[in-house]
């Protein structure tokens, strides 16, 4: 691996082979959704403690100050809406001279393994590394599922994330599951980290399942909405940072939530 794309990875991966990726790129599907109205206020107390910060390029030009200090993961793959007819339609959107100019760490884009447009995905996926590689840019592929959450298994998820390997991802972005999730990560020759997905009812769902996919091989997470939805974002993002980084378990990750949440009253 030449020296660039080890800078990067060594950006987003932290000394301890864990990282912690905070996404606000839902923009780019789903319009200006709950909390992310204006997306530079929302990340304000929170970014600190991030590892790295993913979004589009619209997002990153007009609402993030260019003296950020941490890593952007830029993602590049859109074309559809949650109005549209089908999720998986997507596209590449930015080209890679945008990508160097907005000086991206990294870059991400979703495949849809088992929807009809799955060859196109996965010949987006493979156009890009191509591309990024040249540069030294990591490519992260998202293993996304649209609307078809029921696909959230460990056979499914774990074809995805071998092929995203296959076809030169870095890094694999996936959603866990319950059931054999080491599976998933066992059959990824790359890093995977944790989707997080629709927002869950309470904060000890998110460190649970945190805690359980970082036992089972995930080096981290890329979580949004079960950050920065909720009541309490700086405790959350810090709990969830305790596990991942001072492994801490869930109960100790949710006693130090209701600790912060208790001084901020």
């Amino acid at each position: 691996m030449e020296w660039g794309m080890k800078n990067r990875l060594n950006k987003l991966i932290q000394p301890d082979g864990k990282a912690l990726f905070l996404p606000i790129d839902h923009g780019y599907f789903q319009g200006p959704t709950t909390k992310l109205e204006r997306p530079g206020e929302t990340i304000k107390p929170i970014l600190q403690y991030a590892d790295a910060l993913m979004l589009t390029r619209g997002v990153l030009r007009n609402c993030i100050e260019p003296n950020i200090k941490k890593p952007i993961i830029l993602r590049v793959s859109g074309g559809a809406s949650v109005v549209g007819e089908d999720l998986a339609n997507e596209t590449i959107t930015t080209s890679i001279k945008e990508i160097i100019k907005l000086n991206a760490s990294a870059v991400s884009m979703s495949i849809f393994v088992g929807s009809k447009y799955e060859h196109q995905t996965l010949k987006n996926l493979s156009k890009l590394v191509d591309k990024c590689e040249e540069y030294g840019i990591p490519v992260m592929a998202v293993t996304a599922v649209g609307r078809e959450l029921k696909k959230r298994t460990a056979r499914y998820l774990g074809l995805c994330c071998r092929i995203a390997a296959e076809l030169g991802a870095r890094v694999v972005k996936t959603y866990y599951c319950e059931q054999d999730f080491e599976k998933v990560v066992n059959g990824c020759p790359v890093p995977v980290v944790i989707a997080g997905g629709p927002k869950v009812s309470t904060q000890l769902e998110v460190f649970e399942f945190v805690y359980d996919g970082l036992q089972k091989g995930a080096i981290g997470v890329n979580l949004g909405r079960n950050i920065w939805q909720t009541q309490n974002p700086v405790a959350s993002i810090r709990a969830i940072r305790a596990i991942i980084h001072d492994n801490f378990t869930s109960k100790e990750a949710l006693d130090l939530f209701n600790k912060l949440v208790a001084e901020k009253k």
